[in-house]
């Protein structure tokens, strides 16, 4: 959908904090080129409402208590494919831009952006500019497949989410921060860690960890 260059673009804000919602809302609507038009603070009541209101832009939070902007994103815009989603996260994270990349998203931003920035992204992706374009998707692939093992025959079994969760026990990381990182429970990082060690056959995370450095370092 686009908007004429007096009508101010029409937004709808998914975030599960209500009083982030608030404060995105007085931030986007502060110089009169953005009108929100709708909320939600679930995947599951967003999808349902974005379609039907039909904004110009939806702005979505990278992580929601029962999904993710990407998920939102995604089955959206397989409803309507005119209606623009921007990704607003707290995680500067390569998989997560990726992830926001094949969804159809136009535009990753980092919550940590000012105000009057956010409203031009905003404005841009409404006027048809895509921020994430195939460069950045490219680039993304690129930084991702120089690490990656996740194809090596040794880890044949795993399924691929199980894959990242290795990886990631393999740098250090918690349970809490991979579920952070990958947007999942942490309860289920724990049951991911639990059927990983039972395809290997380890018995620890640090015998994961330890896998993962002999495979990086004989490929």
């Amino acid at each position: 959908m686009t908007t004429s260059a007096t009508s101010p673009v029409r937004i709808y804000l998914v975030d599960d904090h209500e009083i982030v919602r608030r404060g995105l809302a007085e931030v986007l609507t502060q110089d009169g080129r953005c009108e929100v038009i709708g909320d939600s603070g679930s995947a599951i009541e967003a999808t349902a409402r974005i379609p039907a209101l039909r904004p110009d832009v939806a702005v979505l939070d990278g992580r929601l208590g029962d999904g993710s902007g990407m998920d939102v994103c995604r089955d959206v815009r397989s409803i309507d494919p005119s209606i623009h989603c921007v990704i607003l996260t707290s995680y500067d994270n390569d998989d997560a831009m990726l992830q926001a990349i094949m969804a159809g998203a136009q535009a990753y931003v980092l919550k940590q952006i000012r105000g009057t920035d956010l409203v031009d992204v905003v404005v841009r992706v409404a006027a048809g500019e895509n921020l994430l374009d195939e460069d950045a998707a490219s680039e993304v692939r690129s930084r991702i497949a120089s690490t990656d093992i996740c194809h090596h025959p040794a880890l044949a079994e795993l399924t691929e989410q199980e894959r990242k969760v290795l990886l990631h026990v393999a740098d250090g990381m918690t349970n809490r921060q991979i579920a952070a990182e990958l947007f999942l429970a942490e309860k289920t990082v724990k049951n991911y860690l639990t059927s990983i060690l039972a395809k290997l056959g380890l018995g620890s995370r640090t015998q994961a960890a330890v896998l993962v450095e002999r495979l990086r370092a004989h490929p």
